[in-house]
């Protein structure tokens, strides 16, 4: 078998396993997201935090539990680093120092996971197990939780309450993400994925020394890292590790579980606003975005142009053999146009095209399908967007679900759209202008920029892969990409549910012959021409520096 048709096939085995999962698993989001009970596991856990989940919040309230729970969790999780060399099961690594502790710390709360350690050489069992895997799960279920806020703004009328933060935290965990999880686990350990609690072996002489692995909990921590779009891994060579993705199948199937809940989510859309033919419209531009951008990557990877690429049969530097250009190109591209950072290959490898697209999708803002939650409220916030401009070239008042999209809901998506350019676009600047910061790049030239821009355009996008060749671990890099993850995932939440209160305030206007028709493919692509004009283009300078100057050399 050929390898392009092998990433072809496994494309079409991808899209067929998604689409049997969409309608069962988005209907059932929207029933746990909707139901009036509460299990008893679940009352248990409101009391020992002492929430009632029967209290409607407003907007300011349902953000002050948002920020308020992230907020404990940076503290709790730099705390637990900095004690690491006093705590039990620690493999006898020391304390994490205090820059690299808060990075971290923002990067597992932010739902980012960017790394800049080794994991195998940083990290004891108690950090992994009982800090950052905890934190795959509670920071997807924030995601998850202001996503269903916003949906909520859409289906409710003349009431500002979107639900309550701490129910919809509680049951993305209980219901959804641990019962995914423990199912996708077993699969994995199954699979040959490492699962124990091991300490320091030697397992033989390698380059003239001895080659010193750990075991750990990897298969528990390795499906939340996928489900819950987070990325962080065990080990630092990620999902490219043998411990962690052992098998093309392995391969594949972290692929599914990466995209799983952000797609079935589209179906969790139309089910709560009560029209299924809406998510269907949302889902349509997101694949139409991730199936271009997979055939862009595997054209690259295949074809790139080179005497020595083309006897490899294609661009296989930096990439396993055991999974091949296909699925490497496939999973590069669902990594990054989620919010998921894991990688099973080197993107700093891959041809200058192709690097260049996997920083375009995370400069889209991660919406195709997007990360667990911020996938959904991201592309809700474009077809704001691109609604309010069919209805300027029409001469119409501009109505989404019934409802008008004026003046203030403007102000909240261009606000939400801005953020994140703003951060990465000075950062990036600032980090190039100043002398300290480019002794950190391996390479010059483009290459060198695309480290830096990559860096950054991953943290304020809340994904977390890394270029490779740049020497994160710095005061620097560790500060400034602490407070981009940090900036870039709660500021434009404030927006999110800024919008959500104010689309759940208004009186639901009735469709006449002048409303747009929003379940239709034409707004689907409109909705996809929005995010490639008004996101893509606004990175189109500094992407022109970096991969597409490399790429065209």
């Amino acid at each position: 078998m050929s390898p392009v048709l092998s990433g072809v096939l496994q494309l079409l085995a991808l899209v067929a396993a998604l689409a049997l999962a969409h309608i069962p698993l988005g209907t059932y989001l929207a029933r746990v997201y909707s139901s009036p009970r509460h299990l008893r596991v679940e009352k248990w856990i409101y009391q020992g935090i002492g929430a009632d989940p029967d209290t409607g919040m407003r907007w300011p309230a349902y953000l002050r539990g948002v920020l308020a729970f992230s907020l404990a969790g940076v503290l709790f999780l730099y705390l637990l680093q900095r004690l690491q060399g006093v705590l039990p099961g620690s493999l006898g690594f020391a304390s994490i120092d205090p820059d690299q502790a808060f990075n971290t710390a923002a990067s597992f709360v932010s739902n980012t996971n960017w790394q800049s350690y080794s994991g195998e050489q940083a990290m004891g069992h108690v950090v992994q197990t009982a800090g950052l895997a905890v934190q795959n799960f509670v920071s997807a279920a924030v995601g998850i939780a202001v996503a269903v806020a916003l949906v909520r703004g859409f289906a409710r009328s003349r009431t500002g309450e979107l639900g309550n933060f701490w129910t919809d935290l509680v049951r993305g965990v209980v219901r959804v993400l641990v019962p995914l999880a423990v199912v996708g686990a077993v699969i994995l350990v199954a699979c040959g994925v490492v699962q124990n609690f091991s300490g320091i072996h030697e397992v033989g002489q390698f380059l003239g020394g001895p080659q010193q692995w750990n075991g750990g909990a990897v298969a528990s921590q390795e499906v939340i890292k996928e489900l819950g779009t987070n990325g962080g891994g065990y080990f630092n060579a990620n999902s490219a590790h043998p411990f962690e993705n052992p098998t093309p199948f392995t391969n594949l199937f972290e692929i599914f579980l990466l995209l799983l809940i952000p797609v079935s989510l589209t179906r969790t859309f139309g089910v709560m606003t009560g029209s299924v033919r809406q998510g269907y419209a949302i889902l349509g531009a997101m694949a139409a975005i991730w199936v271009s951008f997979v055939a862009l990557m595997m054209w690259t990877e295949f074809a790139h142009h080179g005497p020595a690429l083309q006897a490899a049969g294609g661009a296989t530097e930096g990439k396993e053999l055991r999974f091949g250009i296909g699925g490497s190109s496939l999973f590069a591209v669902s990594t990054t146009l989620t919010s998921t950072g894991a990688v099973d290959s080197f993107h700093s490898s891959y041809t200058g095209l192709g690097g260049g697209i996997t920083m375009l999708g995370m400069m889209l803002g991660e919406i195709a399908p997007g990360g667990v939650g911020s996938g959904l409220y991201g592309m809700l916030v474009m077809a704001v967007v691109a609604v309010f401009v069919a209805g300027l070239m029409v001469g119409r008042t501009p109505e989404y679900l019934g409802r008008k999209i004026g003046t203030r809901e403007i102000k909240y998506a261009a606000c939400y759209i801005l953020i994140t350019p703003a951060l990465v676009l000075v950062l990036t600047a600032a980090a190039m202008a100043l002398p300290t910061p480019g002794d950190s790049m391996t390479n010059s030239g483009a290459h060198g920029f695309s480290e830096i821009l990559y860096a950054y355009t991953s943290a304020a996008n809340n994904n977390g892969s890394a270029f490779a060749g740049l020497n994160a671990d710095t005061q620097w890099f560790n500060t400034t990409l602490g407070l981009a993850m940090l900036l870039g995932r709660f500021l434009p939440m404030v927006f999110v549910l800024a919008l959500a209160g104010s689309l759940a305030g208004q009186q639901p206007v009735p469709a006449t012959a002048g409303t747009l028709r929003t379940e239709k493919p034409l707004f689907s692509g409109l909705l996809v021409g929005a995010v490639l004009i008004i996101t893509g283009l606004t990175y189109f300078p500094a992407l022109a520096l970096g991969p597409l100057a490399e790429g065209l050399a």
